[in-house]
């Protein structure tokens, strides 16, 4: 387990029985010995990013339907251009989901990204965010992203940085339509939205 992804889930853990929304970038990279430098700040972002969608598997119940047979792996996708590197392959190497082996997909459609359980739409995809959305509305996704209006459009987590913050909101409504369970512990450290808000 890497450095970072240690000390995101300790940190997961000590917020457990917390309402706070924030989480410190800063306070858990010195921790670890890190130092952020103006040209470190994306990767560092994105490191403790992966982490926390690997953490999501923790804290989601997908329907037994999502998984095509016992054996099935679980996905977790990027579509669009990765800002990840090789962070989130390495965060999720050789761990599982109720026996589902973890594998990370890149994709460049909606239609390709059908098949994974977790997805990260890049923030750049603009317009195009609603259709894909759309394409996967139905589908048991959990669609996370860190684009200005994704919740409003029907995403469901997005991530929010400010000022070396992150925090993050769910849009409730659309986790329930696509038959996804967030778990309590998970809903008391984010802000709940609904798709006619930001």
């Amino acid at each position: 387990m890497s450095v970072i992804k240690t000390i995101v889930v300790q940190w997961l853990s000590r917020l457990n029985g917390l309402t706070g929304v924030f989480f410190i970038l800063p306070a858990m990279l010195l921790e670890c010995g890190f130092v952020l430098q103006a040209q470190n700040v994306t990767s560092a972002e994105y490191q403790v990013k992966a982490v926390f969608l690997f953490n999501f598997t923790q804290f989601v119940e997908w329907p037994a339907s999502a998984f095509p047979d016992r054996q099935a792996p679980f996905v977790i996708g990027v579509l669009g251009e990765d800002p990840f590197g090789l962070y989130l392959d390495e965060t999720v190497k050789g761990e599982t989901v109720n026996g589902h082996p973890l594998v990370v997909r890149r994709f460049v459609s909606a239609e390709e990204a059908k098949a994974c359980h977790i997805l990260f739409i890049n923030g750049d995809k603009g317009d195009r965010l609603k259709q894909v959305l759309t394409d996967l509305k139905g589908r048991s996704v959990l669609t996370v992203s860190d684009a200005a209006d994704f919740a409003r459009q029907g995403g469901m987590i997005r991530f929010i940085t400010e000022s070396n913050k992150i925090r993050i909101r769910i849009n409730l409504e659309a986790t329930k339509d696509a038959d996804l369970t967030i778990s309590s512990k998970l809903l008391r450290l984010a802000e709940i939205v609904d798709s006619k808000h930001n």
